[in-house]
């Protein structure tokens, strides 16, 4: 389901009141997520029952409850069991959504995504075709993942230095939980980022009433 920016490109997007979310319908929840997160049709199933069944103070819990909930999962699954293969493919698949750091821009880009990476795209071509290694690298060493960062305004020197860390430990399970974190950690940020520009935009029209 497309967000309300995909609806009107003119409208800014929006985070319902947390306490409306288990009354929402699921369309409405799904937009939610996809602002917090990134499109991701296994998110949609783990989280929905979540957002419906459970009460939540703030953005920050609802993400930290999902956090636990997926770390919950990913310490379950014995990702050296290859009957287990099927049961890591939800999990994988949430943490492939987001894109590949320093991609050229593309149509499926979020603008959260954008903002996000802006220091990533562009630049030295040497540097940016480093970084297109290291990514490559990267799913070479972790089938079925995508490295995921909160950048958090760090340079893509900064970045590499981390994907390269990464890479050499070659720790799946390590992998898999550091995505988690910083996938959320993301999430926190893009909340805080829209519940300002929320509160802005409302305080901006009061005072032209």
């Amino acid at each position: 389901m497309p967000s309300s920016s995909h609806l009107n490109p003119e409208a800014m997007p929006f985070l319902p009141a947390i306490a409306a979310l288990p009354t929402l319908p699921d369309a409405a929840l799904t937009c939610t997520l996809d602002m917090l997160f990134e499109p991701s049709a296994d998110l949609h199933a783990l989280a929905l029952p979540t957002m419906r069944t459970l009460s939540f103070e703030s953005y920050g819990d609802l993400i930290s409850t999902l956090r636990d909930q997926l770390l919950t999962i990913a310490t379950a699954i014995d990702t050296d069991n290859d009957a287990d293969a099927d049961a890591r493919k939800p999990l994988h698949s949430i943490l492939a959504s987001h894109p590949r750091l320093g991609e050229p821009k593309i149509a499926t880009l979020s603008a959260q995504s954008a903002a996000e990476q802006a220091k990533l795209q562009g630049g030295d071509a040497n540097e940016a075709g480093m970084l297109a290694a290291l990514n490559r690298e990267y799913e070479a060493r972790f089938p079925g993942l995508r490295y995921v960062v909160f950048v958090n305004g760090r340079s893509r020197g900064i970045v590499m230095e981390d994907m390269r860390r990464r890479i050499d430990r070659g720790d799946f399970h390590a992998e898999e939980k550091e995505a988690i974190e910083a996938m959320c950690d993301i999430a926190a940020d893009r909340a805080a980022k829209l519940q300002k520009a929320s509160l802005e935009a409302t305080v901006a029209t009061a005072g032209r009433a």
